[in-house]
């Protein structure tokens, strides 16, 4: 999983392998916002990101979200072990098209894990679309990351506990730990369910640093959403009094053992 793997900079120094886990490559046709290879590359180069976890914008077509999917993969392919890709297809396609899509993804296309947005798609995580997810996750041996947050109730983090425990086997991250406003509760989910993590995009640094002293670092990611927001929230982290061990976990061995992903050794500063 390269969990042990270092990597160098300029001077020679060790450093801590920081993963993105929640990064964006497409356009969102629900947030209209259009998530360009240019931010992406740049937000990784100035803030020293050894590798993220790419997922498209939202869509609501199978065609779209294809080729949204293949333009990851042809970036992981010129980045091998830097870039790796999370699907993100909509839940309410047929049934039969949403799997097949997944399945390509992980088994073609190398992806690593799948999203689901319950604000976005309109969908309830309990229902037989959201289902569809998990079901397809656990299948392929691959984790699901949930929006969490905005969007209640089906983005509450309580609504993933049924499933958490239907499928103890697989590993959900919950994406933004519910925000602000339902962090509280989003740490009570993660306490009742070992399978369940945290991504702490848009979270205060507070709230941060009782995640990773009630759960463990071991169960807390680091996440930007936006390319804007990677030198915000790595700030968040290392400024908030966590050792070396808590910060590596947090930064990059959480994401690596949750996605199981192997990352390429380069030093800081290379071109991306």
């Amino acid at each position: 999983m390269g969990v042990s793997r270092t990597s160098i900079d300029n001077q020679g120094q060790e450093k801590i392998i920081t993963v993105d886990a929640h990064t964006h490559l497409g356009y969102d046709y629900v947030f209209e916002h259009d998530f360009n290879l240019q931010g992406l590359l740049m937000g990784m180069e100035s803030n020293g990101i050894y590798a993220s976890i790419v997922q498209p914008g939202t869509t609501f077509d199978l065609e779209t979200v294809v080729k949204q999917h293949n333009k990851i993969a042809e970036l992981s392919k010129k980045m091998p072990g830097r870039i790796f890709g999370m699907a993100n297809p909509n839940p309410h396609l047929p049934r039969c098209k949403y799997c097949q899509e997944i399945e390509r993804c992980v088994k073609d296309l190398g992806f690593v894990g799948v999203k689901l947005h319950p604000f976005a798609h309109a969908v309830n995580p309990n229902s037989s679309a959201g289902k569809n997810v998990f079901e397809a996750a656990s299948d392929l041996g691959i984790p699901v990351m949930v929006h969490t947050g905005s969007g209640v109730p089906w983005s509450l983090p309580s609504m993933l506990i049924p499933i958490a425990r239907e499928f103890p086997k697989l590993k959900i991250i919950l994406a933004h730990s519910g925000g602000n406003l339902f962090a509280e509760e989003a740490l009570i989910v993660a306490e009742i369910c070992s399978n369940i993590y945290l991504e702490t995009s848009w979270v205060p640094s507070s709230v941060i640093y009782r995640f990773c002293k009630v759960l463990g670092p071991n169960r807390v990611m680091f996440g930007s959403d936006h390319p804007e927001n990677v030198a915000t929230e790595i700030t968040k982290f290392r400024s908030i009094g966590l050792s070396r061990n808590e910060l590596e976990w947090c930064l990059g061995k959480t994401a690596i053992e949750v996605f199981n992903i192997s990352l390429s050794i380069f030093r800081l500063g290379e071109n991306l």
